[in-house]
């Protein structure tokens, strides 16, 4: 198994939407950046990437390019999702903190691991949300993001086979055996003779 780590942070900026997640969150301020400026799905994207040594968002998605002015940041999740399996292995859950002053992300959360866990093709139960609120830390203009992601390798065809083999209990083994014993045994025919007098056949 291997462990990615990510974090990202962005500032807030006046007359854009909020992205958080892969959802936009009511605010009167969103997140600047070259894409859609969401920290969260930035962080996670790195979590990724790092997870299978391959290295950085802003090695895949040059902050330069503009191809990547504005654009969804579903799409960097995507792709370092097929990093991952192209590597062999999968996810097994993630987790997340947010860090930000406001707004407060509880009422939004559910969506948000929602979202999560439709971009990672996993179960929401494997997917962790919280937010934090920065005290003491001076960045009220900001929000951070820190991912964690687990991976396992993926197992192959026949390793799968032999695990659920190895998961049947001994004595549900041993019924099975027995009745296929059984059941290949053939019953021997009787023989048949004919009497030389009358023509009649005799069983012996």
């Amino acid at each position: 198994m291997r462990i990615g780590y990510g974090w990202d942070s962005h500032e807030f900026k006046s007359g854009i939407p909020l992205k958080l997640g892969g959802i936009q969150v009511p605010h009167h301020s969103g997140l600047a950046g070259h894409s859609d400026g969401d920290v969260l799905l930035h962080a996670l994207t790195d979590a990724l990437l790092g997870a299978v040594a391959a290295g950085d968002i802003g090695t895949h998605f040059p902050p330069g390019d503009p191809q990547w002015k504005g654009a969804d940041s579903g799409r960097f999740v995507e792709a370092a999702l097929k990093r991952v399996r192209d590597a062999g292995y999968t996810i097994a859950n993630m987790d997340s903190t947010l860090i930000l002053q406001e707004p407060k992300i509880s009422a939004h959360a559910a969506k948000i691991q929602a979202r999560l866990a439709e971009l990672l093709q996993i179960s929401q139960s494997a997917v962790g949300v919280k937010a934090k609120t920065p005290e003491g830390m001076g960045t009220e203009k900001a929000a951070i993001a820190h991912v964690v992601v687990l991976l396992t390798r993926k197992a192959k065809r026949g390793e799968r086979a032999l695990r659920v083999a190895e998961a049947v209990p001994q004595p549900v083994v041993d019924e099975i055996v027995e009745k296929t014993l059984q059941s290949s045994i053939i019953t021997p025919r009787r023989k048949v003779r004919l009497t030389s007098s009358a023509g009649r056949r005799q069983k012996s």
